[in-house]
């Protein structure tokens, strides 16, 4: 898959997040290289185009937190909204928009209208992208689901909308990371889902 100017989507991808994460929030910057390696590695489940399109939101998942482009508040929209006047694919977009559950987020920020503009695809790549996001720490290394919630909740703490959204999610979250790893499983890979 190429973009703009014969770009591949990977290349694309890591040099939008690089340019938007690694210098104003270097933290957030390895831990969305963390979730695109992750994310590379259940590549294989996947079509060609897929496991591009899956590596590449994954890079791009979090670049809506950079400073720069904060306009709601709500990380998956900002981002997904940049995304689009760079000319990004809707596809891409979308799973920005709507990474790790980011509808019940949006809903208890009262911006359901606005995330509404891109379609949740709730697919196998969308579980995928889940997985590797909810599977991979802050500081990019590997982790499990119930530990990724947990960090989540501590971090923020209990008074946090986070917090809140995190605990109402929970269940999608683990069900997306479950269905993942055993698909991993039954492609001989489950050594990737710990």
């Amino acid at each position: 898959m190429t973009w703009k100017g014969g770009v591949n989507a990977f290349d694309f991808a890591y040099g939008v997040a690089e340019r938007c994460l690694r210098n104003s929030l270097p933290r957030r910057w390895v831990h969305v290289q963390g979730v695109a390696k992750r994310a590379g590695l259940s590549r294989s489940l996947f079509s060609s185009e897929d496991g591009e399109v899956l590596v590449a939101a994954a890079m791009l998942h979090d670049v809506g937190y950079s400073p720069g482009l904060v306009n709601s508040g709500f990380h998956p929209l900002d981002g997904a909204l940049y995304l689009q006047s760079l000319g990004c694919p809707e596809r891409i977009c979308a799973l920005v928009a709507h990474h790790s559950c980011a509808y019940k987020e949006a809903k208890l920020r009262q911006l359901t209208t606005e995330l509404a503009v891109w379609e949740d695809e709730d697919t196998d790549v969308r579980d995928a992208l889940w997985w590797a996001d909810m599977t991979t720490t802050p500081d990019g290394y590997p982790t499990n689901v119930a530990s990724r919630i947990r960090e989540i909740q501590e971090r923020y703490g209990p008074t946090d909308l986070v917090t809140a959204f995190i605990s109402e999610a929970k269940s999608e979250l683990v069900a997306a990371v479950e269905r993942t790893e055993e698909r991993l499983r039954v492609a001989g890979l489950g050594h990737l889902a710990k």
